[in-house]
């Protein structure tokens, strides 16, 4: 699959030849420097950008068959909360936009903000949250619908180290729970190797896949385990294909 932009003056290639299988049920992180089509490729699976040539597939249909479907749920660098309505209400949005009946609304909203560990905070407004729980509340509605998916862009990336570390062991927790297949966009090689159970390495533009580093972790692993030599070697990996991609540009 490619991705060609018309440009101003002329066509800029997004991505090209990208070639990939994700499982059912993977973690898959996408990793390069900035402005390589790591979102682009995120935005063209939600079926916000469209290939110029080749194809994709999204659960076996289009991906605006899988829209249309309500295959995934998006979770972008920012909260994007509406700051009018309540943690509850926000949470549930997706199901008054999709129709779900009524009835289902609270219980749902309850469950998963329960599910992502912000129980007790259903009645209060964004803005008495803090940025992590803001994130969490996110992630909780891009959950309610019960997606196949979920497609992650930087969602931890403006955040303070120690926030980051505890939400990235909340991630993995949520993703043993719900199995859920897990797309990832990240500039971090520690988030990406504790995370994921596959890394894409990609290119500067135009964006094209260097490496698919397969990581074989403990399911169960915390922080400490960024200190163990199988951490060490995953993100020694990833230094080293993301050096290769920038290789190839100079």
């Amino acid at each position: 699959m490619s991705l060609v932009y018309q440009g101003a003056d002329q066509p800029v290639t997004a991505l090209q030849d990208i070639n990939l299988t994700i499982e059912r049920g993977a973690f898959v992180s996408f990793i390069g420097p900035s402005g390589c089509g790591k979102t682009t490729l995120m935005r063209a699976v939600a079926d916000l950008e469209h290939p110029t040539s080749g194809s994709l597939l999204v659960n076996g249909v289009t991906p605006e068959a899988a829209r249309l479907d309500r295959a995934y749920g998006y979770v972008f660098q920012a909260p994007a909360l509406y700051p009018w309505r309540r943690i509850e209400a926000n949470v549930r949005l997706p199901l008054e936009v999709m129709g779900f009946d009524k009835a289902e609304h609270a219980e749902r909203a309850k469950r998963y903000l329960k599910l992502v560990g912000l129980e007790g905070f259903e009645r209060k407004f964004p803005w008495q949250l803090s940025g992590g729980m803001q994130q969490r509340a996110s992630i909780a509605r891009a959950l309610c619908f019960e997606p196949e998916l979920l497609l992650m862009d930087e969602p931890f990336g403006a955040l303070d180290e120690i926030t980051r570390d505890r939400l990235n062991e909340e991630l993995l927790r949520l993703w043993r729970t719900t199995r859920k297949t897990v797309i990832f966009v990240t500039h971090s090689i520690a988030e990406a190797a504790f995370l994921s159970s596959k890394i894409v390495v990609m290119s500067a533009r135009p964006g094209r896949i260097v490496k698919i580093i397969d990581n074989d972790a403990p399911p169960e692993r915390t922080l400490d385990w960024r200190e163990s030599p199988q951490f060490l070697d995953v993100a020694h990996q990833l230094r080293e294909a993301l050096n290769e991609g920038h290789a190839h540009d100079i």
